[in-house]
Parts: C-alpha cells; sequence; structure tokens
C-alpha cells in the first residue's frame, strides 16, 4: 500500500491557525490593566491605553496582511468594551464583554450540537472550501459533534473564571486570566478537539477534505478498500 492510496488526515492546527489573532487579542485587555494600575486606577487612562495599543495592533495586522474586516471587528471590541468601564465606572466591567461573549459562544455551540449542526463543522468546512457538503456524511456530522463539545467547555471554562474573578472585582487578575486563558487554552482546545474528532471517525474513513460530492454515494459498499 503506497502513500498515494492513504490520505493524509490534516490536523485542525493546520486548518484552523489562529495564534497570532489570539495573541494579539489578549494585548489591549493587558495595556488597560497597566494603564489603569500606572495613572492610580484611572478607568478613563486605561481605557485610553488600551484602544491606543488596539489602533497600533491593528494597523500592523493591516500591513501584515490580516482582513480589514476583522481588524475592524477587533478593534470595535476594545473600544465597546472601554465605553461599558467607562459608562459604569467599574473596571472589572472592562471584561464584562469578554464574559458575555464566551457564554453566548458556549450557549451556540451548545444549541448546533442538539440541532445536528456542530459549529465547528460549519467553521472547518467554510475553511477548507467544502462548505456544507460535510453534512452528507453522517460519520463527520457525529465527529463534529462530539469534537464540538470540546469548545463548549473551552468557553464554559473562560465563564467560569472570568464570572467568578468579575464578580469579585479582581481587575489584575482578569488581566491576567484573560492572556492565560487566550492562546494556551486555545491550543488546547484545537488540539484536544482534533484528537476527539478523528478517534470518532471510523478508521478507514477518508477524512474531512474527501467526504462525499452531492450526489455520490457516501461510502460504497463493495468499494475497494486500502
Amino acid at each position: 500500500m503506497t502513500d498515494e492510496t492513504t490520505p493524509s488526515r490534516e490536523s485542525l492546527t493546520q486548518i484552523l491557525g489562529g495564534r497570532r489573532g489570539a495573541i494579539d487579542a489578549s494585548i489591549p485587555p493587558a495595556a488597560f490593566v497597566v494603564g489603569w494600575l500606572a495613572t492610580g486606577q484611572s478607568i478613563s487612562w486605561g481605557a485610553i491605553t488600551a484602544i491606543a495599543v488596539a489602533v497600533v495592533l491593528g494597523a500592523y495586522r493591516l500591513i501584515r496582511g490580516d482582513k480589514a474586516r476583522a481588524v475592524v471587528v477587533s478593534l470595535a471590541a476594545v473600544v465597546i468594551a472601554a465605553l461599558i468601564a467607562l459608562h459604569t465606572g467599574r473596571a472589572e466591567d472592562f471584561f464584562l464583554l469578554q464574559l458575555l461573549s464566551n457564554a453566548a459562544s458556549a450557549l451556540l455551540f451548545a444549541a448546533s450540537i442538539v440541532v445536528r449542526w456542530p459549529l465547528l463543522g460549519v467553521i472547518v468546512g467554510l475553511l477548507i472550501g467544502q462548505k456544507m457538503r460535510w453534512r452528507r456524511d453522517p460519520a463527520l456530522v457525529r465527529a463534529y459533534s462530539w469534537a464540538s463539545w470540546v469548545w463548549v467547555l473551552q468557553y464554559l471554562v473562560r465563564v467560569v473564571v472570568y464570572g467568578l474573578l468579575w464578580w469579585t472585582g479582581q481587575v489584575v487578575a482578569l488581566g491576567v486570566a484573560r492572556t492565560v486563558l487566550s492562546w494556551p487554552l486555545v491550543a488546547a482546545t484545537v488540539a484536544v478537539s482534533g484528537w476527539v474528532l478523528y478517534k470518532a471517525l471510523p478508521p478507514d474513513h477518508p477524512g474531512l477534505r474527501l467526504a462525499p460530492e452531492p450526489g455520490s454515494e457516501p461510502r460504497p459498499e463493495n468499494g475497494p478498500r486500502t
């Protein structure tokens, strides 16, 4: 049996990537905490520092070729977080948007699994140009569902940690948690969900990119096996 007859299975790390984005997203919150501490716990200066850093990062991301829409969304999230903190007068509320977005993400991922449209499959399908053809393969639907639960757990971890720290007003700890639970947790989630995904697929399954095309038989019973 040659390598040509055995399709290689790509890792989710290769497909999803996202390391730079996750790291960049943790820098403005850290800048907020630094600015807040350096100016005698001034929320205004913390907000200005965070927004200024986000603008610099956004410009750098545009220069290195990132999509303008992604840069605008990231900058808008920092501005909104700053406005919330300025409005409430509570520095910990800078992290409230992140807390709510993770809670919403956990609910969306869980709901997608229940209705058999696991969001991990939707995301991967779009990234690899397969769109929604993976849904024609019951094995892929099942595997994506199991792997999506890992992502639900990731968001729940953040909700619990951020929620407890926000409730007790631990601004510095929130900044640290925002950094620790960004790329390190994302990397672990991608690795574990990738392992779960491929573990849930049958041993002879062709892989993510090779799910049956529309109108074709998903898994011929009498076809040759390698």
